[in-house]
């Protein structure tokens, strides 16, 4: 059995473009999707710190320092808005409490200012009885 675990996670990274008219998902860009471990079409969840909104879409390797939201999404990620990208990975238990998470932070114009890595709790690492 397999247990959804978030691998990677891009915080308070800021949206630099919406492009309304693209068959969709979010663009971003390769050197901050290696710092997070994002695959290219990997599906990922996207929470708009400036609107509360939450869309999950796949992504796809873009310029350094690019967030651009593609298709839907366009009409609820603006330029500027501060968004959570969150990677998804099925696991068994196992490879879960195994998992280094990395947490990607950023500075302006989308720098990485820091990697956070954080190892599963112990607590993960044994199914419940």
């Amino acid at each position: 059995m397999s247990i959804t675990v978030c691998t990677g996670k891009l915080h308070c990274v800021q949206v630099t473009a919406a492009r309304l008219d693209y068959e969709g998902s979010i663009t971003i860009g390769r050197n901050l999707m290696e710092a997070a471990d994002i695959a290219p079409f990997q599906l990922v969840h996207i929470n708009n710190m400036a609107n509360a909104v939450h869309w999950e879409t796949y992504a796809i390797p873009g310029k350094p320092g690019e967030i651009q939201l593609n298709g839907c999404p366009a009409r609820l990620f603006q330029p500027g808005d501060k968004v959570i990208v969150l990677s998804l990975e099925q696991l068994t238990r196992e490879e879960a409490a195994q998992v280094k998470q990395k947490v990607v932070h950023f500075g302006a114009k989308n720098k990485i200012t820091r990697i956070e890595i954080k190892k599963a709790m112990p607590a993960l690492r044994k199914k419940a009885k």
